[in-house]
């Protein structure tokens, strides 16, 4: 069984968690550029579906999407495992073959439900002994294509 679907939180996961505002009210996170290499590069290869499911909505968020042609985008999500469910049935793929990337406790029911999991290495402590794979980095800092990295070995090039 091979992961199909790479599901992703943002805040915390795909940035470092911090929302910075300017004068004017403009919002900035940031994002890794190892993460973004992974998301549009390394899981083309392979037939991986990268996703994101986060509870805020930002077009900040739309635009990184866009620029990494994330076409599953879901934003503003207080039930998660609801949406993780919907889009598992869209693709047809089983809870096993989804890995699923959090750090906060919005994210455990996802985490109890997919078939791989991970996340950072500044998460939660109710989340860390939740997963499969703790990552060495921290979010926002590379743990996204830590994990991408980890499941290529696991699932795409172990004989």
């Amino acid at each position: 069984m091979k992961i199909k679907l790479f599901v992703m939180d943002v805040d915390g996961t795909l940035t470092d968690g911090h929302i910075y505002y300017g004068d004017n009210g403009e919002m900035f996170k940031a994002f890794h550029v190892r993460d973004g290499y992974a998301i549009a590069h390394i899981f083309p290869k392979y037939g991986i579906v990268p996703v994101i499911i986060t509870g805020k909505s930002s077009q900040i968020v739309a635009n990184r999407a866009r620029e990494l042609k994330i076409t599953e985008v879901y934003q503003g999500i207080s039930d998660k495992i609801s949406k993780l469910t919907e889009i598992a049935d869209k693709y047809g793929v089983t809870s096993a073959e989804i890995a699923y990337i959090g750090d906060d406790v919005n994210d455990l029911d996802c985490i109890a439900h997919c078939g791989l999991t991970a996340c950072p290495a500044d998460a939660l402590d109710e989340v860390i002994p939740k997963v499969d794979y703790v990552c060495r980095n921290n979010g926002g800092r590379g743990a996204v294509r830590e994990f991408a990295d980890y499941v290529i070995r696991k699932f795409f090039t172990e004989q």
